[in-house]
């Protein structure tokens, strides 16, 4: 068993995803624009049962995974939510949750949440004032909700994570963001870019050359900051690194082997008490895998495209062997640009959005504007 504290152990992605995310329910009081799943009030007859949940904590555990989130929808719509941590701790893995801003989330639950063994909470905020983060997510109050949360966290030295969704909508304020997240004495600052998908479909996109301008922002953030900063799905992000340092280092901006990884990115923990850092970049069905609220096993909740249900079939031998997972590790199986750039293993473009945007998880990311080298 490992020790939640200990460094995160190396992952072979083809054996084991370094990160499983279980929806553990759909319901939710809030009714945010970008929602994926379009959460709705009441909960899922259909949802997992407490003993199936443990069941699936323990063939996480036995993957050889070593980090969990339990997300939603809102996961305190869950009873048996402190349940569920406090078993997936007795099997040695580091558990991640991300509670919505509702009034079911007060200071006694973050309190508990740190009593169960919770290594880390998650809060979402879009925007960095109350009126433009209310209207995104759909419920007044949810700004204010969530600043007294995170400093409920601090109270109970529960490590914070922060989640920003940018689009169309929200890439302007990025910046001021980052400064707001630095206030709140987070050690994690997830960027997470828009799959349209669910009601994601209804917001405005980026365009590639939107997404480099938005780099070069959280890239600066990340250089001046004490928190770590994850982006999410947009693994071009890591290209764009590794761009950058080989810039400064005088060196070509082309990747020539795998020491051409740059360095921010291989780190196995954050600094302190993080949940940490993938080995390298976790991508769809490389290193994560989703599994719904009904059991359904997806390469990532914004590629829904099923390759299984648990009630059926052992995470184990979905995540090693169904074709969909197979393909979504090889980056030579991938079409178009994706699949012939050089910097494909760092990076392999979001399947998400690829899927989203073209519907062929192996089509090229749309939002990527580099070119790759032409192959000789």
């Amino acid at each position: 068993m490992r020790r939640s504290g200990a460094p995160l152990p190396t992952v072979d992605f083809s054996v084991s995803p370094f990160l499983v995310i279980w929806e553990t329910t759909r319901a939710c009081a809030l009714a945010c624009r970008h929602c994926r799943a379009s959460a709705r009030p009441d909960r899922d007859a259909l949802e997992l049962t407490t003993a199936e949940g443990l069941a699936v904590i323990d063939q996480v555990a036995a993957l050889g995974t070593p980090l969990l989130v339990l997300t939603g929808g809102d996961p305190l719509n869950r009873p048996d939510l402190f349940v569920l941590i406090r078993h997936a701790k007795k099997q040695g893995l580091r558990v991640a949750t991300i509670p919505a801003a509702t009034p079911r989330l007060t200071e006694a639950v973050v309190a508990n949440l740190k009593a169960a063994g919770l290594d880390q909470m998650a809060l979402s905020l879009d925007f960095p004032d109350a009126a433009r983060h209310d209207a995104f997510r759909g419920e007044p109050g949810a700004f204010a909700r969530t600043l007294a949360a995170a400093g409920w966290a601090r109270q109970n030295e529960l490590p914070l994570q922060i989640n920003t969704t940018v689009c169309g909508d929200t890439a302007s304020t990025l910046e001021e963001m980052g400064t707001l997240v630095q206030s709140l004495g987070v050690v994690f600052w997830e960027v997470f870019f828009l799959v349209p998908t669910g009601r994601g479909t209804e917001l405005s996109g980026l365009t590639a050359g939107e997404c480099e301008r938005l780099f070069a922002v959280i890239d600066r953030v990340q250089r001046k900051s004490s928190f770590i900063v994850k982006v999410t799905e947009a693994p071009h992000y890591r290209r764009f690194v590794a761009q950058r340092e080989r810039r400064e280092a005088g060196t070509s901006t082309r990747p020539h082997g795998p020491a051409a990884m740059p360095l921010v990115l291989t780190r196995s923990e954050g600094p302190g008490h993080t949940v940490g850092l993938a080995p390298r970049g976790v991508n769809a069905g490389n290193g994560f895998l989703f599994l719904s609220h009904q059991g359904e096993i997806f390469p990532s909740g914004f590629l829904p495209r099923s390759a299984g249900s648990v009630r059926s079939e052992t995470l184990a031998h979905v995540y090693r062997h169904h074709e969909l997972f197979v393909h979504l590790r090889r980056p030579t199986a991938f079409r178009g640009r994706c699949g012939r750039c050089e910097f494909a293993e760092i990076c392999g473009g979001s399947r998400s959005r690829a899927f989203a945007l073209t519907g062929d998880p192996l089509a090229s990311d749309p939002w990527c504007a580099y070119e790759p080298a032409a192959r000789a």
